[in-house]
């Protein structure tokens, strides 16, 4: 790619002990040793803890105290608190393996990644707030492109199968160091998602799972206010916004959607010829003559098609198409990516993540995503933050000229 322009399955031997009174989980922040020289730092915000059902610590209690490390297939209905579950059996692992994997499964709503994806991740620290979901980096993703596996079920399980199978090579096998797995499930869990859970038992190849049957709860604050229904939908957008924060340094106050939608469009993008990379269309066909056009303003996966052996590549990130210029043959691509695996990017994955609504319908905002060959029509006062600090209050010399645009040093 271009340079940025200016510059619960599990195999126990026992059944879980009776369940004790419910319990505090307190969720765990690590603090930084200040060095002699340097003023000490003042305590992080503790975030609150979190009522745990007694059926949930009997279990989790049980999971960790096994020998050998456990594989664990966590699934159950929607909202019936899968991902919190997880969350909680993370923290009751690491003290005893120091690290555990985590195989986020639920395209919908992932756990460590963005919407669309399914990532196998090692864990090595505690989550400070079981409450919420938090990015971290996968050691490998797979774009499925949909936030729902019904599209194309068996496109879905042969990424799920791809990453399960990398990390039993690594962490799993004879001589490796022996890491124990969390599996988070959708949950679809009738009809082809029962089917689909059931292949997802066998391929992992023990037979005989122990079920540990705990109940649906929704988590309490200390205040002793039920959590409603998650809104999917919006969850998803709040995901996708906060995972296109991260293009910009974290000093920088990007509170409203106005503010993100303003730092979106004053961002200069990275410049990627036609030449350079290859699209695939994950879900649908689009004709030749449109493949370049049916791209722009989507979020496309970012990938190398050298990475693997396999059918489905590796992805390192997702990135937004802001603009196309057929005529010179360029993409313009905003992207947290670091700019050194950006360099190995030849394949654009795209599916059906769309752009979220709360940053394209910003009242007073010219949206950042344009239609093809207009880059020369916008002006400085409507492409660039002027309620922003600096570093994105970006000093230019007043032309217009689609020339000085493509030299400037982004």
């Amino acid at each position: 790619m271009g340079k940025r322009r200016r510059s619960i399955k599990k195999q126990p031997e026992s059944s879980p002990p009776p369940a004790s009174p419910a319990t505090h989980a307190p969720c765990p922040v690590s603090s930084p040793i200040p060095s002699p020289k340097s003023p000490v730092p003042p305590a992080p915000e503790q975030a609150p803890e979190v009522l745990v059902p007694p059926d949930w610590a009997s279990a989790t209690a049980f999971i960790s105290s096994d020998i050998p490390p456990p594989v664990v297939l966590v699934c159950g209905p929607a909202n019936s608190g899968k991902s919190t579950f997880s969350r909680l059996l993370i923290n009751s692992l690491l003290p005893r393996y120091g690290r555990v994997g985590y195989l986020d499964s639920d395209v919908g709503q992932p756990e460590f990644s963005p919407p669309g994806c399914l990532s196998i991740h090692v864990v090595d620290e505690a989550i400070a707030d079981l409450r919420y979901p938090v990015f971290r980096e996968a050691e490998r993703c797979c774009f499925y492109g949909d936030i729902s596996s019904k599209r194309d079920p068996e496109t879905y399980l042969n990424s799920l199968f791809l990453l399960h199978t990398y990390f039993v090579e690594k962490y799993r096998s004879p001589g490796s160091e022996v890491l124990p797995l969390i599996v988070n499930t959708p949950g679809w869990v009738k009809g082809t998602g029962f089917d689909m859970l059931v292949e997802m038992l066998r391929y992992d190849g023990q037979t005989g799972p122990n079920v540990i049957t705990i109940d649906a709860a929704c988590y309490k604050s200390l205040s002793g206010e039920s959590l409603k229904r998650k809104d999917g939908g919006g969850t998803r957008e709040r995901r996708l916004v906060e995972y296109f924060k991260q293009c910009f340094p974290s000093d920088i106050s990007l509170a409203t959607n106005k503010e993100l939608a303003y730092a979106l469009a004053s961002l200069p993008p990275y410049e990627v010829s036609f030449s350079d990379v290859t699209v695939t269309h994950l879900h649908y066909e689009v004709p030749h003559t449109e493949i370049w056009r049916s791209l722009n303003a989507t979020i496309v996966g970012l990938a190398n098609s050298c990475d693997t052996t396999q059918a489905i590549p590796w992805c390192v990130g997702l990135g937004i198409i802001r603009g196309i210029d057929v005529q010179r043959g360029l993409l313009y691509v905003i992207t947290p990516v670091p700019v050194d695996c950006l360099q190995r990017i030849d394949l654009l994955l795209q599916g059906l993540i769309d752009i979220p609504r709360s940053i394209l319908q910003v009242k007073g905002c010219v949206s950042p995503y344009m239609s093809t060959n207009l880059r020369d029509t916008i002006r400085e006062k409507d492409l660039y933050a002027r309620n922003l600090n600096s570093p994105l209050a970006i000093q230019i010399d007043g032309s217009d000229s689609d020339d000085s645009n493509s030299d400037a040093d982004m």
